[in-house]
């Protein structure tokens, strides 16, 4: 008992006697310090006495759209310890190929009385989707809240990054570094992040390069490609633009820009030496890549954090507005983008 004791004291940064008074209940100890030595006994992995067990407020659910893509663990890791931290229980929902539908997961997440629900990278991001299941869930009281994908026909409080502002400093840093054509690799056009890039790309490429209203047309067909949010997506989209002589391409995920990476490697470019790749949002590990990968940081934390305060808001009564919350993202500069080489002969 004395070693635990002193090893949870250790981790606590308090002393064995206020962790005694902790375990056993006693007052005069400050709720953080209380606080502190219950977190340094959930890391020992040493159980909490029953006295000491916070009581779930409830079960919350998070549906996300696959985890593959490390965004996506990201982003539940964040939503998940506030939630936590806030005595619920996240329940989180995978939707997988073959698998359970976004309405099947909602379905059984209701039935099991979740108190609310967050959607990250739903239907509510694909402007072809029907948005009346929103309304049959909120006819049924369960509060929601939506991240990455804004729709005014939905009435609740949406999160996002700012995918304009995104492909502004992407594009700004490249054209700082001599590149001029400038290729754009993403996914599916419906979906409402994609048009935001694109909206945000065609605009920064003529303010920046001095374009006018009809060279639009050229940049869309020219410097955007389509593809999946897979690696061999971004390695397809690359491909085309590398065709179109492109020197440097930005992509609208990190997993895509891997993909573009390897696509110059098969046609003997080197990254940054011949081409520039530029990423989108600073996924775990890119920064331990071959090149390391400049790509624009999305505020995961920001994000995640909002997502909860928001939600617990909505299920303590007191909504927000049917409105957006964006998050200015960062630009992070490392190894995969350089000047702008001349031509090979």
């Amino acid at each position: 008992m004395t070693a635990r004791l002193a090893d949870i004291a250790a981790q606590a940064g308090v002393s064995e006697a206020t962790v005694s008074r902790v375990l056993n209940g006693k007052p005069g100890v400050a709720a953080a310090t209380r606080q502190s030595v219950l977190a340094a006994l959930d890391v020992l992995g040493y159980e909490r006495p029953v006295r000491l067990r916070q009581r779930s407020a409830g079960l919350v659910g998070l549906i996300t759209p696959e985890l593959e893509n490390p965004i996506f663990p990201a982003l539940a890791q964040v939503i998940g310890q506030a939630l936590t931290r806030q005595g619920y229980t996240p329940v989180l929902a995978t939707q997988t190929p073959g698998g359970s539908t976004e309405d099947e997961l909602t379905e059984m997440l209701v039935d099991r009385g979740v108190a609310g629900i967050i959607f990250v990278s739903g239907l509510h991001a694909d402007t072809t989707a029907d948005t009346e299941r929103y309304e049959q869930l909120r006819a049924q009281g369960v509060p929601f809240v939506l991240v990455d994908g804004f729709s005014p026909k939905v009435r609740a409080p949406f999160i996002s990054p700012d995918d304009r502002a995104a492909m502004r400093l992407a594009v700004t840093h490249l054209a700082s570094l001599g590149h001029t054509r400038v290729g754009l690799a993403l996914g599916p056009r419906r979906f409402v992040p994609v048009q935001r890039k694109i909206e945000g790309f065609t605009r920064s490429m003529r303010e920046t390069f001095r374009l006018g209203p009809e060279d639009v047309e050229d940049i869309e067909a020219e410097l955007i490609q389509h593809s999946l949010y897979t690696l061999e997506g971004g390695q397809a989209a690359a491909a085309a633009l590398l065709d179109r002589g492109c020197t440097a391409v930005v992509c609208a995920s990190d997993m895509m820009a891997l993909g573009a990476i390897r696509a110059a490697r098969e046609r003997g470019l080197e990254v940054p030496d011949d081409v520039s790749v530029v990423g989108f949002d600073d996924s775990v590990l890119v920064a331990f890549t071959d090149p390391p990968l400049t790509t624009v940081r999305k505020p995961v934390p920001a994000m995640g954090q909002a997502a909860v305060r928001t939600l617990l808001e909505e299920i303590a009564g007191t909504p927000a507005p049917h409105s957006e919350f964006v998050f200015m993202p960062e630009l992070v500069v490392r190894g995969s983008t350089a000047a702008c080489a001349a031509p090979r002969a």
